[in-house]
């Protein structure tokens, strides 16, 4: 099994000698407080394995479902994982980072069996994304109807994640789709955070009269998270580097293409953290536990936790290869690498459902 690198501050002014060179580590004092970077290696538990290119977790109850880019979803339950075949009505994209990306479960999924997904798609007008609803019937997801459709995509780009906010509405990430200059464009879908309702009308409330946009002047959103006080989260990758952690507001915007990273411009929003012009984390899937946030890293290859409140990072879990997609539940993280997905060095069995517990 790959190990975990263990990381805490506090042991640091008992070490000899040790390096100082640890910028990104936090300094934690309270003996009650247990997190991944204390937790030994046995305590890492894989729940499912042989994964291909795993994109999103879900869960219900004590039942996981996985998306695949390739078109599957993956069913882990009692130990048991079952490949279920997903019906789409377009083509999948092949294109690299497209595929069958976020997925949701309805509130009513235990009565309704519907659940939402965001997928890249291919016909004879071009390449887009589009978010559905599926139906699960026989172990078969079959898409039953279209909420939003010709979301803009790329080459690259295309974000991505879909999750119901506190509110109720269907929020989705969408990516620049590789054009840059889209994401300023309040008449284009792309290089967006998206809001709706669940049957993809638009809310009367959103920031832009008869517009889906609710935050715009972002490159490649891929993950987004509520704190408990509603105040909604996002992770982006950057141009190569300076990618960001933002603080979304309604209507606001981010500021790609003028500018990223550290750079500030009157009527943007500057980043909460960015990796900078000299690194780079490739953000993906988010989620936040004890008022911190919890990203999953691709190039960075760990799960990076950024404490909102000192304003301190430090990275928790590593050496896994690259980790797409991270959910927090009963004091619990669990995890997917993303190792296979053209970008990594798959070992033995990837990819991986991975779990560890975090403080109670």
């Amino acid at each position: 099994m790959k190990r975990i690198v263990t990381v805490y501050m506090m042991l640091i002014f008992l070490l000899v000698g040790c390096s100082s060179n640890q910028p990104d580590a936090v300094e934690h004092n309270n003996e009650q407080s247990v997190s991944p970077s204390k937790l030994d290696k046995d305590k890492l538990e894989v729940i499912a394995e042989n994964l291909d290119a795993p994109w999103s977790i879900e869960k219900y109850n004590q039942t996981f479902y996985l998306t695949e880019r390739s078109g599957f979803i993956v069913k882990v339950e009692n130990g048991e994982m079952k490949r279920q075949s997903v019906e789409l009505e377009k083509d999948l994209a092949t294109a690299s980072e497209a595929g069958l990306l976020g997925f949701v479960l309805a509130p009513d999924f235990q009565e309704s069996n519907v659940a939402y997904a965001y997928y890249t798609y291919v016909d004879r007008s071009g390449q887009f994304n589009r978010i559905i609803t599926l139906l699960l019937e026989d172990d078969v997801w079959r898409e039953e109807g279209v909420l939003l459709d010709k979301i803009p995509s790329g080459s690259y780009h295309h974000g991505g994640r879909i999750k119901i906010g506190p509110d109720g509405k269907l929020y989705a990430t969408a990516g620049d789709a590789s054009d840059a200059n889209i994401a300023q464009d309040l008449h284009s879908l792309g290089g967006k955070i998206l809001r709706m309702n669940l049957d993809g009308t638009i809310p009367n409330d959103n920031p832009f009269p008869s517009s889906y946009v609710y935050s715009y002047g972002h490159r490649n959103p891929q993950g987004i998270t509520w704190m408990p006080d509603g105040m909604l989260y996002a992770s982006e990758h950057g141009n190569s580097a300076n990618d960001e952690i933002n603080k979304i507001e309604s209507g606001q915007n981010y500021g790609w293409p003028i500018i990223e990273g550290h750079e500030e411009q009157a009527g943007f929003i500057p980043p909460l953290f960015t990796s900078g012009s000299e690194s780079t984390w490739a953000p993906s899937g988010m989620d936040n536990y004890n008022g911190k946030l919890y990203i999953a890293a691709l190039r960075g290859s760990a799960i990076i936790e950024f404490d909102l409140e000192t304003g301190e990072k430090r990275e928790v879990i590593t050496d896994l290869g690259r980790i797409r997609d991270v959910r927090i539940e009963d004091h619990y993280l669990y995890f997917i690498s993303n190792n296979s997905d053209g970008r990594g060095n798959p070992e033995e069995n990837d990819d991986k459902l991975y779990r560890i517990l975090l403080s109670k």
